[in-house]
């Protein structure tokens, strides 16, 4: 495990930056998150306390693959595009945004994303967080954290997206996060079908 200056776990392939959103932008984009009028994850038969709405693309758990969504909205385009260069990514190739709304209880259970996305770019927004990383060995986990402060944007790639699984911990007070994807060659060749 790499560590920086404060002994703070580092994993290749995730990249933060504070503050990608100032104060402002927060309030305006909560107040249009929840205006989309976010409804419960839904996976294979569960229902998750997160509420959720995708732009662009969305994954059906169901049928396992990719379906098209409503396109981005003129509000999340000037969003998308500060994720796309903090990433050093065209912000064309991020397909997808997914709104989430963690009301008090709602967290994220351990999980890769979906082989059909690549970069994953994830603003937070609201309370602060830890998203909690690990991966499987001989032994049992190699485990590492990172925080996922109010207005700060992480970007999962390489290792960090393929390598380990991440989760973030039920929250006692609300919050709301926006992430878009990329497709991989995968994904590529699924909707190319």
């Amino acid at each position: 495990m790499m560590l920086d200056l404060f002994d703070t776990p580092r994993l290749p392939g995730l990249g933060t930056q504070p503050d990608i959103v100032d104060r402002d932008e927060e309030r305006m984009l909560i107040e249009q998150i929840d205006a989309t009028g976010p409804t419960p994850f839904k996976f294979q038969g569960w229902t998750g306390k997160r509420l959720t709405t995708s732009f662009g693309w969305a994954y059906d758990f169901e049928a396992g693959r990719p379906v098209a969504a409503a396109p981005l909205p003129e509000w999340l385009l000037p969003i998308r595009d500060r994720a796309a260069r903090f990433a050093g990514l065209d912000s064309t190739l991020l397909i997808q945004a997914l709104l989430i709304r963690y009301d008090p209880g709602a967290g994220i259970g351990w999980h890769r994303d979906r082989p059909v996305y690549e970069d994953v770019i994830g603003i937070s927004l609201g309370e602060p967080a830890t998203m909690r990383f690990r991966r499987r060995r001989e032994d049992g986990f190699e485990r590492a954290s990172a925080p996922l402060d109010p207005r700060a944007a992480y970007h999962l790639s390489g290792p960090a997206r393929h390598d380990w699984e991440h989760s973030i911990i039920a929250m006692e007070r609300p919050r709301w996060s926006i992430t878009f994807r990329s497709l991989s060659a995968i994904g590529r060749r699924t909707l190319a079908r």
